[in-house]
């Protein structure tokens, strides 16, 4: 009888290390939570960058439930162009309003710790996209569901991102407790998203 064992795979251990990076220069560093914010805020960008990239590295698909104009789409290069740039538009979109919301509540006092945490987060998910670059495009996907699935991947990380804010005026403890959070669901959404692959396939 075979075992079920819980595997890591090597884009989780990736993401964890990113992770546990940032929270060590954080509580070492002593960085205000608006710089954890902003800097989530970048790696949720950076995971929209690579999934447009992954949704145009396609090379069999199906539109299955995909509908425009009324009606059903094929599964034609045109149609993987037109989603892949209305995603990126719609997700940038997102952002965008997100970033405003964000410059009105918090204004970070330095923003080069923002960009080493893009930094570290960008490496993971160039990493990540580099080691499943060829698994992605040999499996057969639905373009819908591949389109939907980085919101929810952020979504529970925004959740921490907004109960972060409330936690501000307790730190440093809440900040420890605020990016043990943010990591669990960023292992966890992670950890969802590749089981919808799986069951997919």
């Amino acid at each position: 009888m075979e075992e079920n064992r819980f595997v890591i795979s090597h884009s989780q251990k990736s993401l964890l290390l990113s992770n546990l990076v940032v929270i060590v220069l954080a509580l070492v560093q002593g960085w205000d939570i608006s710089i954890l914010l902003w800097g989530y805020w970048f790696q949720s960008v950076i995971i929209g960058l690579f999934q447009f990239k992954r949704i145009l590295d396609l090379k069999d698909f199906d539109a299955k439930g995909v509908v425009l104009n009324g009606k059903p789409v094929q599964s034609t290069k045109a149609i993987k162009v037109f989603i892949a740039c209305f995603f990126l538009f719609h997700y940038g979109f997102f952002h965008l309003v997100y970033s405003i919301f964000l410059i009105d509540l918090v204004q970070p006092q330095a923003w080069f710790p923002v960009l080493i945490t893009a930094g570290i987060f960008f490496i993971n998910h160039l990493y990540s996209y580099l080691v499943n670059k060829e698994e992605d495009r040999q499996k057969r996907q639905n373009i819908g569901k591949m389109m939907m699935r980085p919101y929810l991947r952020i979504f529970p990380m925004h959740l921490i991102l907004l109960f972060g804010w409330i936690l501000i005026v307790v730190k440093p403890v809440a900040l420890a407790v605020f990016l043990l959070l943010k990591t669990v669901a960023d292992i966890a959404s992670h950890s969802f998203e590749h089981k919808l692959d799986q069951l997919i396939k």
